[in-house]
């Protein structure tokens, strides 16, 4: 058996990320910023969750969106930070609700509105197509179906694609679609 030997780290500086590796830009195939939802698990929430807690977990954990599903954990719509941080709660709040007992399907985006890609359209195109169609909406977040399989296979988020892109874009919100497309065409 060989022993290897240990070595000091005191002139190592960097940490290495799986970004800094894949070069993506515009022409890139729009599967290079698509969360697979057969490698990554979807980040899902229990429509039942009181709004105030959904909001402190979205804050402390980093995330702008998450899959609500329900007791059996099947998919009935989407909640957004700016949902559960919004106007929304003031009009509920306006009209008799209690906001500590509003839940995340008071304030979701139910399944019945929510407008998807399909995933064999997405395979077959590059994230300038991406934005491009992306930007109409308006959108910060969008469901990619497999229709053939019947099932949601993904997400491809706005934030996502300005980060892989390197695109400097004011983390102070989430950007849309709309403010990427603005600092491509800007760019141009």
């Amino acid at each position: 058996m060989k022993t290897l030997a240990l070595h000091s780290i005191d002139k190592v500086d960097h940490l290495v990320q799986p970004e800094e590796f894949q070069e993506v830009t515009l022409k890139s195939s729009a599967l290079d910023i698509f969360t697979d939802f057969k490698k990554h698990r979807p980040l899902m929430i229990d429509k039942n969750t009181l709004a105030v807690e959904a909001e402190k977990e979205m804050l402390r954990s980093h995330v702008k969106m998450k899959l609500v599903v329900d007791d059996n954990k099947e998919f009935v719509g989407l909640i957004s930070f700016e949902d559960i941080a919004s106007q929304n709660i003031v009009k509920l709040v306006a009209n008799g609700y209690q906001r500590s007992e509003l839940t995340v399907a008071d304030l979701m985006t139910p399944r019945s509105v929510i407008k998807a890609l399909d995933y064999e359209d997405v395979s077959k195109a590059n994230i300038a197509n991406l934005v491009d169609t992306l930007q109409q909406n308006g959108v910060q977040h969008c469901l990619v179906v497999d229709s053939t399989l019947h099932h949601i296979r993904g997400l491809i988020s706005a934030s996502d694609i300005a980060r892989k892109l390197k695109l400097s874009i004011s983390v102070m919100k989430a950007p849309s679609f709309i403010d990427i497309f603005k600092v491509i065409r800007g760019n141009l």
